[in-house]
């Protein structure tokens, strides 16, 4: 398979990767377990607030042609231009567009050694809400993990209606791209949601990813970004 990396603002195919696990450690991790575990994702908003841990290993899940893969280059891609050694690469299923889709995001300050599909996440994204009665979107998460969900509803009735047993964030990100972009595309919006509980990199840093892969059309999808940072429900925050 060819796997897209990225290390520092260079792209190279089959190389070596990097990735950022940018903790938000109100503890750190043990052996085995999430280096998150503790933490307030609510109220991290700045870097200052926002520590080192080893290795953040991200799953995106979402269908064919719906723009997962691009979320995870697109990240990756960002955190590189900053300095961090990150890895992207999808994991298809059936290559027809609207199957369902898996990608692979890790984010480090260290030289990523692992080339292995993300198995065990510190966080999933589901850009399409219709795979959580199709695919087990949680498979493999971290007890101490977290999902974030494009839904139309709360965290508390995400987790209430299939059984989840990690912290919930959601975000109508479907409304917000209709609204901003004009197609019911979500993928840059889900990654302004990602960001807001994940602050691995500046919100500011991803305009630059953005123009060069949507040109005139990148201002546009910033503001889908922005608005789903702005608006992701987090469970249990006030």
């Amino acid at each position: 398979m060819l796997r897209r990396i990225y290390a520092g603002d260079k792209l190279r195919p089959n190389g070596p990767c990097s990735s950022v696990d940018r903790a938000l450690a109100s503890g750190a991790s043990g052996k085995g377990s999430s280096p998150f575990r503790g933490m307030n994702f609510h109220f991290i908003h700045n870097k200052e607030d926002f520590l080192m841990a080893e290795l953040l290993e991200v799953r995106w899940h979402g269908r064919g042609g719906l723009g997962a893969v691009t979320s995870a280059e697109l990240l990756a891609k960002a955190a590189a231009s900053e300095g961090k050694f990150t890895q992207s690469f999808p994991n298809f299923g059936p290559e027809r567009r609207g199957a369902p889709v898996v990608a692979f995001l890790r984010i480090s300050d260290s030289f990523i050694r692992t080339r292995t599909n993300v198995r065990t996440p510190d966080v999933i994204v589901v850009i399409d809400p219709r795979l959580l009665r199709v695919v087990n979107v949680a498979d493999g998460l971290k007890d101490d993990g977290m999902l974030i969900i494009n839904s139309t509803k709360t965290p508390e009735q995400l987790k209430s209606e299939f059984d989840f047993k990690w912290r919930i964030a959601s975000v109508n990100a479907t409304r917000i791209a209709q609204e901003t972009i004009g197609v019911p595309i979500t993928n840059t919006a889900m990654i302004g949601a990602f960001l807001k509980v994940w602050p691995v990199i500046d919100l500011a840093v991803m305009e630059g990813a953005l123009n060069e892969r949507f040109g005139t059309l990148a201002s546009k999808n910033f503001e889908a970004m922005q608005r789903a940072y702005e608006e992701l429900a987090v469970e249990g925050a006030k």
